[in-house]
Parts: structure tokens; sequence; C-alpha cells
């Protein structure tokens, strides 16, 4: 089971507004196996030490051994290694640490700057590559989680129901039991109904704050029951037709990802469709340097950033660029910055791999006016 804690939009605009002398970022590649971390923890710790390096040239001794003292205590946290995902991203002060477990795979990264470089993040916050399948029949239910590189597990729900006859009646499978003035296949209908909600109601401690998109598999009419009742907003459109009771936790898992896919291809392409829309009236811009103009006086309505790229400068008050060839001496991450300054004006960031912006660009803006 990955264990992950994905940032809120809160998380992330703390994480992206704060400044400091100290700010070190890194990001890190891990595996969800307990046995296997040793190489991780190896590998944070050779971050750490050039994170060390590259402050004590600037700020001296006492920043670093802060930092260095905070970042080895991590490194020597057994019971932390314990529970990983796929990524892990580790921001600390010389005053604190914080750390976030995520399920998508990230390239590694150190930066140190007097901000945090956040892009990294807006990729599991907009497009997770794993999923929870919820695989629902009168006689079974199940909640598997898909991941992008491991084997499905089936995860234990607490109050979960074992079957829909003894969730709502008793024992037995609901086939035309009454329901007070409703009988037979009205009646069926409402207590499987109620069988769903009680399912819906043990899934929210579990499923609340994932982020995680779930995938419903299941026959009708229980899917459209279930439909009906849920309350977790990520739950899927596409569904896996018919029975799941054949389908093992593997067999599920392969079902799911395809449609995973296509929920991330259908909303990138709803945004590309969008954004030429909005280009044609000049409502749009794959320009570095008038999208920091644009997000510095709130214009941006959404913006694509490549999370892998770091383009080095500065932007000034009112929004104009200058360029760098290499972070410190005062420049950070451009891209970073334009960001925070559009989750400042209330607009949407959304993390993606180059090859999914327009023109494979650094970045594209849908503007709210022209600027």
């Amino acid at each position: 089971m990955l264990y992950v804690d994905i940032p809120t939009a809160a998380d992330i605009a703390a994480l992206a507004f704060n400044r400091g002398d100290v700010c070190v970022s890194i990001y890190l590649p891990t595996t969800p196996v307990t046995q296997q971390t040793r190489g991780d923890r190896i590998e944070l710790k050779n971050l750490t030490k050039r994170a060390v390096e590259q402050i004590r040239s600037v700020e001296g001794g006492r920043a670093a051994a802060l930092i260095r003292e905070q970042l080895d205590d991590l490194v020597d946290d057994d019971e932390f290694w314990r529970f990983q995902a796929h990524s892990l991203a580790v921001f600390a002060t010389p005053e604190n640490v914080r750390t976030f477990r995520l399920p998508n795979s990230l390239e590694r990264l150190l930066e140190v700057s007097d901000r945090f470089h956040v892009k990294p993040l807006l990729r599991s916050v907009s497009f997770p590559n794993a999923c929870y399948v919820l695989a629902l029949a009168q006689r079974g239910v199940r909640l598997v989680e898909v991941s992008a590189d491991l084997p499905a597990v089936l995860v234990k729900v607490e109050g979960l129901p074992v079957d829909a006859g003894r969730a709502v009646r008793g024992v037995g499978e609901i086939t035309h039991w009454p329901s007070g003035r409703i009988q037979g296949r009205e009646g069926q209908k409402v207590l499987l109904r109620q069988f769903a909600r009680r399912v819906d109601s043990a899934l929210r401690p579990v499923l609340g704050g994932s982020g995680l998109p779930l995938v419903l598999a299941a026959a009708e009419p229980l899917a459209s029951i279930y439909r009906s009742v849920n309350t977790y907003p990520q739950l899927a459109d596409p569904f896996i037709e018919g029975s799941p009771e054949g389908l093992n936790e593997a067999d599920l898992a392969e079902r799911a990802r395809p449609i995973l896919d296509g929920i991330y291809r259908h909303e990138v392409a709803a945004w590309q469709t969008l954004f030429r829309q909005r280009a044609n009236t000049g409502h749009a811009t794959t320009d570095i340097a008038q999208a920091a103009r644009a997000a510095t006086f709130g214009a941006v309505e959404t913006i694509l950033v490549d999370i892998d790229q770091v383009v080095p400068g500065r932007i000034d008050d009112q929004g104009a660029v200058s360029f760098a060839k290499q972070q410190g001496d005062g420049n950070y991450g451009l891209i970073d910055e334009i960001a925070t300054r559009v989750l400042a004006a209330g607009g949407r960031v959304i993390g993606v791999r180059k090859a999914d912006i327009p023109d494979e660009q650094s970045l594209a803006a849908v503007l709210r006016y022209p600027v």
C-alpha cells in the first residue's frame, strides 16, 4: 500500500509564498517497499551534503549546520522510512522541515534559494498516476489500490460491508425483499441503495484527503445506484462494467489503468482546445515574459507548467523578467515564481510534462484578459 500525504492547495500556497535566507527543496524518487528503502536514504544523505556545501559557501556555517541536523534526523528516522510512496518531497529551512510522500515518480532535484521550488508538487495534485478501484457486488465488496509500477493491493477498510444482504437485512442476497410500502423490484433498489450508502460511508475515512481517482467496478443496476449516493468527488465517470466477482486485484488494475490514462488525456485535451480558442483572441500565451506580466497583474486564469524544467532569472514588481544562466546570486526559477503569482491571484496551476504543453514550451497560459 502506498503511504501518501499529498499537499493541499493551501499547503502549496504556503510553501510557494515562503521567503527566507535559506530554503532547501529536495525531490527524490522512492520505493514503497520498506525493505528496499536503504538506497533512497543514502541518496537523501548525498543530496543533504550537496545542499550543506552550497549553503556554507553563501550563508556561512550556522545555517548549514542547522539544515544538516534536520535532514540527517530525517535520514535516520527508521519509522518514517517504513512508509513511503513513489516520490518524496522535502522542504527545509534552518527552523523546520516538511515532507510529502507522493504517488507519482518525480525527477531527482535539489534547489537551494530564498524560496521553495514547488512546481513538481503540482503534478501530484493535478494528475496523480494512481487510483483506487471499488469492486462492488451484492456478494462482496473490495477496495483495491492501483499504483504506477507496483502490484495492485487489497486495502483493508474498517466497517466495509461483507455483502448486501448482511448489510441491510441480516443474511442472503437481495432479490425481492419488501421495504415498507415498496416491494418487488422497487424494494430491491431501495435496499441496494441502503447498502451503497453503507459502502460509501465506510470508504470516507480511507479516501478522504487522498485526492486519487476512484474507479467503480460494478454491474447494473448497482453501478448507477452507487453513483447516486456517492460522496467522493473524485469518482471517475468511466467504470469497469460487469460484475467484478470473477476478477482478482491484478485484473481490476489492468482494466482501471486505461480509464486512468483516459482521465488524464481528456483533461489535457480539453485544456488544449480552450488554449487554441483563447489564442485566436489574444487571451493565451506561451511566452514566459508575457505570462510573468499577466501573472503579476492577476490576468492568468489557468496555466500549464513543465514540472521538470528550471528557467533561472528574476521577476520584478511590475512583472518584467530578467533571464539568467543559472540560479543563485538572487536568481530563482522563473516558472515557479510565475506559478506562485498565479496562485496568489486565484488562478489554477497545472503541472504537466513538456509534451503536453502547446508547442512543447515551458508554460502555456490562458488569460482572463490580454496584457
